[in-house]
């Protein structure tokens, strides 16, 4: 009865991963290309909306930021998409030039509107183009980081403004040795400067500050905002975040997806000391970082009319006498969110919680100590995918004794299945004292009935920890294997419906079965015909088709994970066969298969 129950269970909880998983992975994604395609039409017919608009107080400090709700110059209604060259083609610019990053600023607005990733390509060939991550207005997707001074709205100065043209003052290349300092004199008597300066790597620090030597005293409010418009294309993956977040002191973390944000209008957190803002893609990011200990307001905003989606903070007045001057300071993220450079940066700068840029997920506790194991072996390997074959060694050693009493467990089962099968037969369908019967045998035997679901429900977490490794982090993104596996974040490339490359003709996506599935099926499908066969036949029909139905599914998930998956197969093979021969329990595998050819064979007689 237990061990009917035992396998009950076991086939309800996978039909469910695979009912779950095939919705997710399969159906949603075709779903989603279907709504890219027609995006991309969209798109092509619209043309470029307009200027965000900066944060601007009513009256009060820390009132809200908003996005603009009508046209504006640059508008769709009067100027079209130009190609992104073109667009940069259109102001004066500084250059930027690290190692790591190349672009430029825009003298006019004053905004960092042109950055590639160096480090980066669009696809695993070292010689396609690089990742742009911002584009400036004029181009097809407009994404930049801006700067800037507000003031109350009785308040009659004259501020730089999305049109001003900055001169430059000193050094025209900024780079991690050379600040650029830009200069706007309003004619009022208030000259505004604006310095940008870059670490090695991706963090840029914003410093502003305002002379007056106008008669009048002024209260300015600084802010930054991050800008982007239209709806990027995202992976549509539930374990995924890719949108608008931040975390905002006690707070915690805030997710704001594209749709919400569209539907809210506006989303404003309480102000906070401490935190950050911005916006997220799968590997990239642009974030806001105030300068910690100083309140600022975060606010998230989207315009139905220009499609401008907005991640900006406002700062706290500050008043500068005539004949004074006043300063700020913000830091500003742009670029790939690499765990360790993203945890440098936490502790150097005081980032509140600033590792939550990546979406580790509800297995956080798992996930990133994962990462550091595989990111350690890494180092001592030199490949990723070793490093996965050897964490799966590791965490086979860690769950030794569970896995290894499971297997005891389950091969004492097989030694009393006569003495089982005695009681069914002597209790008949009295379940009530058949289930008695049984649980005096396992009690004095010192068998768990549900044993043979802990190897499973352990490796569930486990799976979804790597799964979430290998899709979630920069690390892991066109890491090669070897062979033909030369992304370990990428499904395999292969199809044994074209005979792996042999016959020159490109499987839909559903029958991409490639090499690493098959071998992780096969190891499953041997895994399972170690097992005594079921008694109900539905379970018989379920458990030989499992493998089967993993394997497709599977095809589509990252190479590294199926690589996990077989590996972990084998090496549970190995264990269990070791286990029961020491058991003296005789490995059902080869008489599971013999009875299943049989049970073949007439059928195949009856139809000839």
């Amino acid at each position: 009865m237990f061990s009917e129950n035992r396998n009950t269970i076991l086939a309800i909880v996978l039909s469910l991963i695979v009912l779950l998983a095939w919705q997710f992975f399969v159906a949603q994604p075709q779903l989603e290309r279907q709504q890219e395609a027609l995006r991309a039409q969209q798109e092509a017919q619209s043309a470029q909306p307009a200027n965000p608009q900066a944060p601007s107080p009513t009256t009060a400090p820390g009132a809200v930021p908003g996005t603009a709700d009508t046209a504006a110059p640059g508008s769709v209604a009067q100027t079209g998409v130009q190609s992104r060259d073109q667009a940069l083609g259109t102001s004066e610019r500084v250059r930027i030039d690290t190692p790591r990053l190349s672009g430029s600023l825009n003298l006019t607005g004053g905004r960092l509107d042109d950055l590639r990733l160096k480090d980066y390509h669009e696809t695993v060939d070292r010689s396609s183009p690089t990742i742009v991550l911002f584009s400036p207005k004029g181009s097809a997707r407009p994404y930049y980081a801006d700067f800037g001074w507000v003031a109350d709205a009785s308040a009659a100065v004259t501020l730089p403004g999305p049109d001003t043209v900055w001169s430059v003052e000193g050094s025209s290349q900024l780079d991690p040795q050379t600040p650029v300092t830009l200069v706007y004199d309003n004619g009022e008597g208030i000259t505004f400067r604006r310095t940008y300066s870059i670490d090695e790597n991706y963090m840029f620090t914003v410093e502003q500050s305002v002379q007056n030597a106008s008669d009048q005293s002024l209260t300015l409010y600084p802010y930054g905002l991050i800008a982007r418009t239209g709806e990027p294309d995202t992976t549509g993956f539930y374990i995924l975040h890719e949108g608008l977040l931040g975390v905002f002191g006690e707070e915690g973390l805030q997710e704001v997806d594209y749709s919400d944000i569209a539907e809210e209008g506006t989303i404003r957190p309480a102000p906070v000391d401490r935190g950050w803002i911005g916006i997220t893609d799968k590997y990239w990011a642009a974030t806001l970082i105030p300068t910690p200990g100083e309140t600022f307001q975060p606010s998230f905003s989207h315009s139905n009319v220009t499609d401008n989606y907005q991640a900006d903070f406002l700062g706290g007045g500050q008043t500068v006498p005539s004949g004074g001057m006043a300063e700020t300071s913000a830091f500003l993220f742009a670029g790939a969110k690499e765990t360790n450079l993203l945890d440098s940066y936490e502790v150097s700068l005081s980032i509140e919680r600033f590792e939550l840029l990546i979406d580790w997920g509800w297995f956080y506790f798992l996930t990133k100590p994962m990462f550091y194991a595989i990111d350690w072996l890494f180092h001592l390997v030199g490949n990723f995918g070793v490093a996965i074959l050897l964490v799966t060694v590791g965490i086979k050693l860690v769950f030794f004794p569970l896995a290894n009493k499971s297997y005891v467990s389950m091969s004492k089962m097989k030694l009393v299945q006569p003495q089982m099968q005695e009681i069914r037969e002597r209790y008949g369908d009295d379940r009530t004292k058949q289930q008695q019967a049984l649980m005096e045998l396992y009690k004095k035997e010192k068998i768990n009935p549900l044993a043979g679901c802990l190897p499973i429900l352990i490796q569930i977490p486990v799976f979804f920890a790597l799964y979430k490794v290998l899709f979630v982090t920069i690390e892991m993104r066109h890491a090669p294997f070897f062979g033909w596996i030369q992304d370990l974040s990428a499904p395999d490339p292969t199809s044994i419906f074209n005979l792996f490359g042999l016959i020159p003709w490109d499987p839909p996506q559903l029958l991409m079965l490639g090499v690493w599935p098959l071998l992780m099926g096969i190891t499953m499908f041997v895994q399972m015909k170690m097992n005594p066969t079921p008694p109900d036949p539905t379970q018989q029909m379920i458990f030989t088709w499992m493998p089967v139905i993993f394997t497709f599914m599977l095809a589509s998930f990252p190479a590294g994970l199926v690589i996990y998956w077989a590996w972990n197969n084998f090496l549970s093979i190995a264990q269990q066969w070791v286990i029961m021969s020491r058991q003296g329990v005789k490995v059902e595998l080869w008489d599971n298969l013999r009875a299943m050819v049989k049970r073949k064979k007439p059928a195949a007689d009856d139809k000839g």
